[in-house]
């Protein structure tokens, strides 16, 4: 259900469960956790999705069972934002719930036009992980962060690119070649100076 590739340096890690929209379960995201705790060698990450839905967020039963508010997904969160690499999320699809986490955490997102971004944490009864609201007005400030998490607001791929949410929206077969092409630098690039612009942008 969680691939990873590694690759000269870049690990691509790929959310596999298509059947189930890439729903995360808690031993899907402890997976996901100990990648992202051992990327620390690698020189750039890809984080992406099978399907039509990048994530739809936690499992709802596990989460209803206390999934939604596990530590596990602000230590995900945590060590992706902490990696001395160029993230990526490169999402293939919708992106619901919790996993908006991860994605905001990477230093870059980018989407397929069809792909929509909400964050239905209120009226599920949950607070969202306390860094995402943080991250979320960090990238769009207070008012939109509010129209998504408060409004409950389905954002599309373009509304998303406007807010300044998403990077760039690509076309399906680009997806994956955009995502190559901007990690291609840092690839090639010594680690420590990539390392180094990484801590100067935080």
């Amino acid at each position: 259900m969680i691939e990873l590739t590694k690759a000269d340096g870049l690990w691509t890690v790929t959310l596999n469960n298509p059947q189930k929209a890439n729903a995360l379960t808690g031993a899907m995201l402890a997976e996901l956790v100990d990648i992202a705790e051992a990327a620390t060698e690698a020189r750039a990450l890809i984080l992406t999705g099978v399907g039509k839905v990048f994530s739809a967020g936690a499992d709802l039963d596990e989460a209803r069972a206390g999934l939604a508010t596990s530590d596990l997904w602000e230590r995900l969160s945590g060590a992706i934002a902490a990696l001395p690499c160029l993230t990526i999320a490169a999402l293939n699809g919708t992106l619901a719930g919790g996993a908006n986490g991860m994605v905001l955490a990477c230093d870059l997102r980018i989407a397929v036009p069809h792909a929509k971004i909400f964050y239905p944490v209120m009226k599920l009864g949950f607070l969202p992980q306390p860094s995402d609201p943080v991250r979320m007005a960090a990238l769009i400030g207070s008012a939109r962060t509010k129209m998504i998490l408060m409004a409950g607001q389905k954002i599309t791929a373009n509304e998303a690119y406007q807010f300044g949410l998403i990077d760039r929206v690509v076309e399906p077969d680009q997806l994956m070649p955009v995502a190559h092409d901007l990690v291609a630098d840092s690839l090639s690039a010594d680690p420590r100076i990539a390392a180094g612009i990484a801590r100067m942008c935080r």
